[in-house]
């Protein structure tokens, strides 16, 4: 991944999960190590909003559900950690491939 498309995956996540700003720039893997540990929290603790948030960043209910299963391959943290960053990074590809131009250089017609 990109050092910058990373950043901004970083923010999304750090925004959306309250995480802690770092001093120094993120590798991907302790990123995805944070994250789990956050949902973690969450999943002892306040279980209904990290569903809330599921549903708010799109990820697939079917997926979290399994990642949720007592039969996952992955603890539950780490599986939905895995889904959560897949999803930003998605969103930060279709952000800088699909950008929409200006709309300032629009003019109007009137009659």
């Amino acid at each position: 991944m990109e050092d910058l498309n990373l950043q901004k995956t970083v923010a999304l996540i750090a925004q959306d999960f309250d995480l802690e700003a770092q001093e120094q720039a993120l590798t991907e893997e302790a990123l995805l190590q944070l994250l789990s540990d956050q949902i973690a929290y969450l999943i002892d603790h306040k279980l209904e909003f990290l569903l809330s948030l599921m549903y708010r960043l799109d990820i697939d209910e079917n997926k979290v559900n399994r990642a949720l299963s007592p039969f996952s391959e992955e603890p539950a943290n780490v599986a939905i950690a895995k889904l959560v960053l897949n999803r930003q990074k998605q969103r930060v590809f279709t952000k800088e491939h699909y950008k929409q131009e200006s709309l300032d250089n629009w003019e109007w017609e009137e009659d």
